[in-house]
């Protein structure tokens, strides 16, 4: 039995599983961005970094997603209204778990006190699937220089270009919706 979850990735009209997600760019009081690592769980040593998100559930805003996900993979549970944005509208076609999907993706902003940071840090309330639990290594507040940095020794960051829009948005939104399309 598959522990991916096939039904949260309908076929679109070219037979890619596609689907939407809400995304959060989440920073701390020092403006230090949280991300997670993950890996293929087919190429254990394809491994990324990436924002807390996920796909879309019935009837769901991006906001909400963006909440509810980032409450399942982090414990910290918040309003979707303090979601900031959306501030990036990226749509990326990925190969993952032996196949080749396609990715809906808005991305909000989320600024967390330190009360909030610490439940993200000790992860008490997270409720990762099967598939997480085997794909998700490790979760890290970032100084964007420091990620920068290793980003450009070789580390895979997406979305791609993540660090400049982040140093934009640890102070706040300026209100312009950035498009990225990732092949």
């Amino acid at each position: 039995m598959s522990i991916f979850p096939e039904h949260e990735w309908p076929l679109d009209a070219d037979g890619y599983p596609h689907r939407a997600a809400g995304r959060c760019a989440v920073f701390n009081s020092r403006g230090q961005l949280l991300l997670i690592l993950g890996h293929d769980a087919d190429k254990p040593d394809y491994r990324w970094w990436f924002t807390p998100g996920g796909g879309l559930e019935a009837g769901e805003s991006p906001a909400q997603g963006a909440a509810r996900e980032l409450a399942e993979e982090t414990g910290l549970q918040v309003d979707p209204s303090r979601m900031v944005g959306p501030v990036l509208d990226r749509r990326s076609t990925f190969y993952f778990y032996r196949q080749t999907r396609k990715q809906d993706e808005l991305f909000f902003i989320l600024h967390v006190n330190e009360d909030e940071e610490a439940a993200i840090d000790a992860r008490a309330g997270a409720q990762l699937t099967e598939l997480e639990k085997e794909v998700l290594d490790d979760m890290r507040w970032w100084n964007l220089d420091e990620l920068a940095a290793v980003e450009n020794d070789g580390e895979l960051v997406f979305p791609v270009g993540l660090v400049d829009m982040a140093r934009g948005w640890r102070h706040g939104w300026n209100g312009e919706l950035i498009r990225a399309i990732e092949e």
